[in-house]
């Protein structure tokens, strides 16, 4: 049975090509639409559960839906919750086309697990409810935001988006991006919980640890908790900032990169909106650039003060 440690290693991979090489086969449809498939003849038993609580949240479905609604995809991307996956693929991975997703139940399985470590020995955040510190729901939330981590690789791979750094910089990117706009703060405090449990399992860093095209564990929890403070400094600020989750050096920065993430994928899909939510879209589009504009411009009044603290 693998523990904490093992899916740290997973994740740190996730969204490789590199374990994933190779199609799957699949067809291009038409109509490029986002559907979620669960293979159940192929699911072992220790992993019915998980895959339950997945199935049960609907979160797969709600992002798939997000997606149909508002980008024109050139081709079907499939979500397949299978057991069968290319070789070497232990984690949710999306393929180098971008026309499929792979879940792995036993990936799913391994959250869960680490999860029901977490609520024993994890004082809960304030700012995350009660009724959902429980292993299930974190398992849901933070897949939810795993799984926007895939979409936003498989959204780079088929409409053929430039990156300024990194892809998975801009895959963790879009999970803030989608989970935050369309969902709430829940997906990106889950994910934040889990990925700080997993650095904690990790240990020393190693070379390859340092080098990987992913940035390191805990800086991943950062990012994430600091796309969110950003996006809404005043509900965020005290329950994260001021209770010490994220460090005062790094909130000045927040408001400012969660304005930039916003209006950077926004631009990026804009292109590709769908005729139905095209009037919709180019609002936020353009309402993210002004928030971006007014964010540069309040913190080039705060950018000598926040030197001098450094």
């Amino acid at each position: 049975m693998l523990r904490t440690a093992s899916v740290g290693a997973a994740l740190l991979i996730a969204g490789s090509a590199l374990v994933s090489c190779g199609g799957d086969g699949n067809a291009a449809g038409p109509s490029g639409e986002v559907t979620v498939v669960y293979e159940d003849d192929t699911i072992k038993p220790k992993d019915r559960h998980a895959v339950e609580v997945i199935r049960k949240s609907g979160v797969l479905e709600q992002a798939a839906d997000w997606v149909n609604e508002s980008v024109a995809l050139p081709h079907d991307l499939v979500v397949k919750v299978t057991d069968k996956v290319p070789p070497g693929v232990t984690d949710a991975v999306a393929q180098p086309d971008g026309r499929t997703i792979f879940v792995p139940p036993a990936f799913l399985t391994q959250i869960e697990e680490a999860f029901g470590d977490v609520v024993k020995t994890v004082k809960r955040p304030a700012l995350f409810p009660e009724a959902r510190f429980n292993a299930d729901d974190l398992t849901s939330l933070s897949t939810q935001f795993i799984f926007g981590h895939e979409l936003g690789h498989a959204l780079q791979r088929q409409l053929q988006l430039a990156n300024l750094g990194l892809e998975e910089d801009a895959a963790d990117g879009f999970a803030s991006f989608y989970t935050d706009n369309e969902v709430g703060p829940e997906p990106s405090l889950a994910a934040a919980i889990l990925f700080d449990a997993l650095a904690r399992e990790e240990g020393k860093l190693t070379m390859e640890g340092l080098a990987s095209d992913h940035p390191v564990t805990q800086q991943r929890v950062f990012n994430f908790l600091c796309y969110l403070e950003g996006s809404d400094p005043k509900r965020f600020n005290g329950p994260l900032v001021g209770a010490g989750y994220l460090p005062k050096t790094r909130a000045p920065l927040c408001p400012q990169a969660w304005a930039m993430l916003d209006y950077g994928w926004w631009t990026q899909l804009k292109p590709h909106f769908t005729e139905s939510f095209k009037e919709q879209g180019d609002k936020r589009q353009g309402s993210a650039h002004d928030h971006w504009i007014a964010e540069m411009k309040a913190f080039e009044k705060q950018i000598d003060e926040f030197r001098s603290a450094q």
